[in-house]
């Protein structure tokens, strides 16, 4: 296993099962598939291992955790709660539930939680990131920077920490410091289409269009799902005079709410929707010959689709939502959907407020709000840039 001959560890580890059944096995068995990238069949085994030993907090406590990464949150919570009906000093699971309650928007007892768990381990990142960013989802946004620079102090290469640092930044309106932080946290996690919307629009408040475009040319080339990330492209290049490469987001944001209508049920932020409303009709004052008189049901998806108007401050409110979803997600390297009201990731889901969600192996959990974002996860982001909640 870590010579990373992962087929040959799980050969022996399915054999070792036929021969006698282990507590251990099953634990080294799913963390493989973990490290491969199955989720779906590392609950699997330990479902099983929980049905061989059904009081073995460990294997309770990594169940539950796997479960909350993949949104199932009902039984997330059941098993939580027996660990905690077994062990009720049990951190992971007391900050895993605290988490989930955080990236559902109860922060006083998601913060109840977490005050029993830093008796525990009062040096825990995770811990200090949903913290954070519950102070962060009660609007006090001085404690949350606190707490968030005490968790970057404790992990310094945490991206989603840097994701909460540079979304409260913004939020407060902290440009220069929020550009220091999202430009950190992009060179650990260079892939996330989320941070570098949320890195161009502090760019935009620092009056650097140029480089505000290609941050936002990054995050559209990177992106897949995110219609946010196209109305704020679409706010930024309306208010610089480019009403046709505005039009080209705007619809782009469109196709993406349809194709998330069209799969699920996705909770759009009402910020979001307001702001796609107007964008809506300014272009179509700006561009009367390329809009059409709109059915009842494309109305509605352009509602969802949120876009704002053309002030700065408008696509900071939308990233503002994002990026508490992630911190409510907290905890694992996603998500990360989108969060609750952007906060629980997600994208997508409400995910968590970017919180994080905790991963298989940490102490945890969603960035969010949703976290881990984001924000998120979160994630607390809002398409939910889940701030992902830092339960790991």
């Amino acid at each position: 296993m870590y010579l990373k001959h992962f087929n040959k560890a799980r050969d022996q580890l399915n054999h070792a099962l036929e021969l006698n059944r282990h507590d251990l096995t099953y634990m080294m068995l799913g963390k493989i598939h973990l490290l491969e990238g199955e989720m779906d069949k590392a609950i699997e085994v330990y479902k099983k291992a929980v049905e061989f030993s059904p009081e073995n907090t460990d294997l309770l406590t990594a169940l539950g955790l796997l479960y909350l990464q993949a949104g199932e949150y009902q039984k997330a919570f059941e098993h939580l709660g027996n660990v905690l009906t077994y062990d009720p000093g049990n951190y992971k699971a007391t900050l895993a539930a605290g988490s989930m309650m955080q990236a559902h928007g109860d922060f006083d007892v998601a913060l109840s939680k977490y005050k029993v768990v830093a008796s525990t381990v009062p040096e825990s990142p995770p811990l200090w990131n949903n913290i954070g960013m519950c102070f962060f989802g009660k609007k006090k946004y001085v404690a949350a920077v606190s707490c968030l620079k005490r968790a970057n102090y404790l992990a310094p290469f945490d991206w989603k920490i840097l994701y909460n640092l540079g979304l409260v930044h913004l939020t407060m309106q902290q440009y220069a410091s929020a550009f220091h932080f999202l430009t950190a946290a992009i060179n650990f996690q260079p892939k996330m289409a989320e941070l570098y919307m949320l890195l161009a629009v502090a760019l935009t408040n620092l009056e650097d269009i140029e480089n505000a475009k290609c941050s936002y040319e990054q995050a559209v080339a990177l992106d897949k799902c995110n219609p946010l990330i196209n109305l704020n492209y679409a706010v930024l290049l309306y208010n610089q005079g480019d009403k046709e490469g505005a039009l080209r987001q705007f619809q782009e944001m469109e196709r993406k709410v349809t194709v998330a209508r069209e799969s699920s049920t996705p909770d759009f932020d009402p910020e979001m929707v307001e702001m796609a409303q107007k964008m809506g009709a300014a272009l179509q004052v700006g561009e009367s010959l390329v809009w059409t008189k709109p059915s009842k049901e494309s109305k509605s998806k352009q509602k969802a689709a949120g876009s704002g108007k053309s002030s700065s401050q408008q696509p900071l409110g939308s990233n503002q939502a994002l990026g508490q979803a992630m911190s409510s997600a907290a905890g694992y390297g996603k998500t990360m959907q989108l969060p609750p009201g952007a906060a629980t990731p997600a994208l997508p889901k409400k995910p968590p407020s970017l919180p994080l969600e905790p991963e298989q192996e940490q102490d945890s959990e969603t960035s969010p709000e949703e976290s881990p974002a984001p924000t998120g996860d979160g994630e607390q982001g809002k398409e939910k840039h889940q701030s992902q909640e830092a339960a790991e």
